[in-house]
């Protein structure tokens, strides 16, 4: 029987529950279907070609069909196809990515724990805190601080800890029982007060954190978890000295920092992770994404030595430790893993892509006259371009969302694959983009932006 795109739409309406899709709107529109891709570069199954301003789900830093990771994968399938890491198994190659993973770390040492995704990282950070608390004698140290807009995944615990509304509705998240808290976004454009320099407003959100702490009581309180940029939340790039005057309070509190790098790390902002763009000191740090390019599903937690000596010590009374999963470690995972940054370090990507960051923040910054853009920010190679329905005023489009979700609309009509977070455009591309593909990406946005100004306007959705 033939496939034809009406028959393949009508199959995925007819089968597939998709993530972060408005269901009944998907069941009278129907998917995008992709059926291949190469660099930076995908097609639908209508012969369409559109180049990738997201890396996916800014994932892809190889870009699409690298031979060397397809043929890693295939060679380790081949000698080992999987094996378990429970129970004191090992191999060679979860070891050896293990000892790189380490070697990157801004703390000497550490351990690393493996799972499948950054969801699952960040619910393993957690787990992991409150089996530490337990093993040094503080249980009630158990409460979560996350921020408004902060994305670290969607399962119970670390959905409960993301700070973004439509991971919590109809879910029952945060859960129950006061674990999950949240406290400011550092969104200086946003949220700062009139006249309330950078400094000024770090320094508020510093206190206001500082002041959650102690209404809940430091006792309680296990750890905060931050992206150094924020990505699905709309790339929020933080305010000068949030970081410094953030930590100081962690660390007056014993909160410890749990860094999530699933979006900002290998590359992505302008530094090998964002802990070093930014000058953190996170205690814990989680990785995913651009660990293996997305080739392969993979996640890393890597925690310092002496978290995991006390978690030791309390062997004997705490028993097997009794958390991991079926892929934990998966040997055809980390062999990807190994290799994709055996190919950052060889082939010089962070630097090159460092090297990139002038032309696409400034390509990124030449709409900030728009008169539809309220905000642009960024750095790296991650950038994020904010409409509003007054410039002045910098009032929201009501309602929230049509006018990225028309923008969306208009790129891909255009050639271009990016995704809306509300009615902010998130620019990612893949690391290995080169200076006329960032041209190429901006100027399919231009000719998007300007159809979508046009359909604003006669909808009457701009407020002069």
């Amino acid at each position: 029987m033939s496939v034809t795109p009406e028959t393949l739409k009508q199959r995925d309406i007819d089968s597939i529950i998709h993530p972060y899709t408005h269901l009944s709107k998907h069941l009278e529109t129907g998917p995008l279907v992709f059926t291949r891709a190469e660099g930076p570069y995908i097609w639908d199954d209508k012969g369409n070609k559109y180049i990738e301003a997201l890396a996916g789900l800014w994932c892809t830093a190889l870009g699409y069909g690298n031979e060397e990771l397809c043929q890693t994968a295939y060679d380790q399938m081949k000698e080992l196809s999987y094996a378990p890491i429970f129970a004191g198994k090992t191999h060679e190659v979860g070891i050896e990515l293990a000892e790189k993973l380490k070697s990157l770390m801004p703390f000497d040492g550490g351990k690393v724990f493996y799972g499948n995704s950054g969801s699952d990282a960040n619910d393993t950070q957690i787990k992991l805190l409150w089996y530490y608390n337990n093993a040094r004698g503080k249980p009630e140290k158990k409460k979560m601080i996350g921020r408004v807009k902060g994305y670290h995944g969607i399962t119970m615990a670390a959905g409960s800890l993301t700070g973004i509304l439509p991971s919590h509705t109809g879910f029952d998240l945060p859960l129950d029982g006061g674990r999950f808290l949240h406290t400011d976004t550092p969104h200086h454009y946003r949220y700062a007060e009139d006249g309330e320099s950078e400094e000024d407003f770090a320094t508020r959100l510093a206190n206001n954190l500082e002041q959650l702490i102690l209404k809940e009581g430091p006792e309680t309180v296990a750890g905060f978890i931050a992206e150094p940029i924020m990505a699905a939340g709309g790339v929020i790039v933080p305010p000068r000295t949030y970081f410094q005057k953030i930590q100081s309070v962690l660390e007056k509190y014993d909160v410890m920092y749990v860094d999530d790098e699933v979006v900002c790390g290998f590359g992505r902002t302008g530094n090998p992770f964002g802990y070093d763009t930014f000058e953190l000191q996170p205690d814990t740090v989680t990785m995913a994404k651009a660990l293996t390019s997305a080739y392969q599903p993979l996640s890393a937690v890597v925690i310092k030595d002496d978290m995991f000596k006390t978690m030791v010590d309390a062997a004997d009374e705490m028993g097997v430790f009794g958390h991991g999963y079926t892929y934990s470690g998966h040997p055809v995972a980390c062999a990807v893993g190994l290799k994709t940054l055996e190919i950052y370090e060889r082939d010089e990507i962070f630097d090159k892509a460092a090297a990139l960051t002038p032309h696409f923040q400034q390509r990124l910054r030449s709409f900030a006259d728009h008169p539809m853009v309220g905000e642009v920010r960024g750095a790296g190679l991650l950038g994020a371009i904010e409409f509003v329905a007054n410039k002045e005023t910098k009032a929201l489009f009501d309602p929230p969302g049509t006018v990225g979700a028309h923008c969306v609309q208009q790129c891909h009509a255009n050639g271009l694959v990016i995704r809306p977070l509300g009615d902010t455009m998130g620019f990612c591309p893949p690391l290995i983009v080169t200076p006329e593909q960032i041209d190429e990406i901006f100027d399919k946005f231009e000719k998007s932006l300007d159809a979508t100004t046009q359909w604003a306007m006669a909808e009457g959705l701009l407020k002069t």
